[in-house]
């Protein structure tokens, strides 16, 4: 048996990366029995077979999992929005930056067009403020890439972010290999509006980037879901106030008696906006209920 990486699957196949090749696998019986999927990404042990298929025998543990698309063990998320055509959401973009705190993936902000609305500079400032790497990019210059293509190194790193905000022009500009078209098609895989949705993982300046058709803002807004008790701990800023409330164990953070977090909004060492869409969140999910989470 040896170890490797999970760096595309397609067809019921696994192809795993190793410290000298790349095999195509099966998985074992057993990863179905238990509900266990693999997933791309994913650090496994194999077993490679003269004359019978090579088999993925376990799944090393996790880092993170994401549902859609199916990607494992991310410790960059690039939220990529535009500052005009289609304007920026914060509201959107915070709930995907706790999100990405949720599952232990380091959220980078890439603001894009900055040459068509200098209104980015505020955004810049508010998300840098919250303590968020930011890099504004120039979709026509090429100013802001390299500095994106630098973070790459070493680490596992996807890229989200809805149609037109310019990231598949960004990722051209970091390795053109990938080729993404503009409707977020890849020539390198073949693909199509028809033709097989498969996520892999790329080899790109030291690191891998995930290639991920189904990840768009939408997708993974639906597909996962922050429970009020967790809420609070994906906004960083609120953190050194979290153990100050006047009742630590209930506080909601919305203008509570004795909130040191809203006390801290009020003072302006935590930005309104960011505050509101925490609050927005938090109605979202405050009526759940424990029996229903399972």
């Amino acid at each position: 048996m040896i170890d490797g990486r999970v760096i595309k699957g397609i067809g019921g196949f696994y192809y795993v990366e190793t410290a000298d090749t790349v095999y195509e696998c099966k998985a074992r019986g057993r990863f179905k029995k238990n509900k266990n999927s693999l997933l791309v990404g994913d650090y496994v042990s194999i077993s490679i077979n003269e004359n019978a298929e090579n088999t993925i025998d376990e799944i090393l543990p996790r880092k993170n999992s994401f549902i859609r698309p199916p990607l494992a063990n991310v410790d960059q998320l690039f939220i990529v929005s535009s500052v005009v055509d289609p304007a920026i959401n914060t509201f959107v973009l915070d709930r995907l930056i706790a999100i990405a705190e949720f599952k232990q993936t380091e959220p980078i902000i890439v603001l894009t067009k900055i040459d068509l609305d200098e209104s980015y500079k505020k955004y810049y400032d508010l998300y840098t403020k919250a303590g968020f790497k930011v890099i504004a990019c120039n979709n026509i210059s090429g100013d802001g890439s390299e500095e994106v293509r630098e973070l790459l190194n070493s680490k596992t790193s996807a890229f989200i972010g809805n149609t037109g905000v310019g990231k598949s022009s960004l990722i051209n500009s970091i390795d053109n290999s990938l080729s993404l078209e503009t409707g977020e098609t890849s020539k390198k895989l073949g693909r199509g509006k028809h033709t097989t949705r498969a996520c892999s993982l790329y080899r790109i300046a030291g690191g891998y980037v995930a290639d991920t058709p189904g990840f768009s803002a939408v997708d993974i807004e639906r597909c996962e879901l922050i429970y009020k008790d967790d809420l609070p701990y994906c906004f960083r800023e609120f953190e050194p106030y979290l153990d100050k409330c006047k009742f630590t164990t209930n506080c909601t953070h919305n203008n509570d008696k004795g909130c040191a977090v809203t006390q801290a909004v009020r003072e302006g060492e935590i930005s309104t906006e960011r505050h509101d869409s925490y609050v927005q969140l938090y109605n979202e999910v405050k009526d759940i209920k424990e029996w229903e989470r399972k």
